[in-house]
């Protein structure tokens, strides 16, 4: 915290273990508000294509397009997540009716989703070869993406708390967070 006020950081974020009650405490004592409690999600790929929505690789000309889906989502944009992933080849786009609808860095522990609506972000999410790390972390508070995920055979394996201090704006949208963001 001491970090983040000297480079003049607007806010901290955390995932805290939602198992974890004495950090939760702790936490909550240093002024960090619980935000959004997130399921880490794992399983097998799903495979599947959702009619009317094509999932490709981005491109550096997606580029204005994914951080403009971000600032509608998140209030900002991921510019430099964005360009990386898709220089290692990892991001995707899903376009839907000629226009792009979403996007992902991957469908990871490290990486993040943003999408418009909910069949956007499974769309990704189907069309994912694999999920790197421990999984991919989802709100829980999105029903309808969470029972999809369970009834396509992925399960909840963990939870966590994201908690945050300063500036935070609330996702106006359906997306995935990161465990580093």
């Amino acid at each position: 915290m001491d970090r983040a006020t000297s480079q003049g950081a607007a806010g901290v974020r955390l995932l805290q273990a939602g198992f974890h009650n004495r950090s939760l405490c702790l936490y909550s004592k240093l002024g960090f508000r619980t935000r959004e409690t997130v399921s880490i999600m794992q399983g097998a790929p799903i495979g599947q294509a959702l009619p009317g929505y094509t999932v490709r690789p981005a491109s550096a000309a997606d580029t204005a397009a994914c951080n403009q889906l971000c600032r509608q989502v998140h209030g900002i944009d991921r510019d430099g997540e964005v360009a990386d992933a898709i220089a290692q080849k990892t991001a995707m786009v899903v376009e839907h009716l000629g226009r792009i609808v979403g996007y992902t860095t991957g469908i990871a522990f490290f990486g993040h989703s943003v999408a418009e609506t909910n069949t956007a972000l499974m769309a990704l999410i189907a069309s994912a070869t694999e999920f790197g790390g421990p999984g991919f972390l989802l709100p829980t508070r999105n029903h309808e993406v969470l029972t999809w995920c369970l009834k396509n055979g992925l399960r909840l394996v963990y939870q966590m708390t994201l908690m945050t201090t300063g500036l935070y704006n609330e996702p106006s949208g359906a997306y995935l967070p990161s465990i580093l963001y």
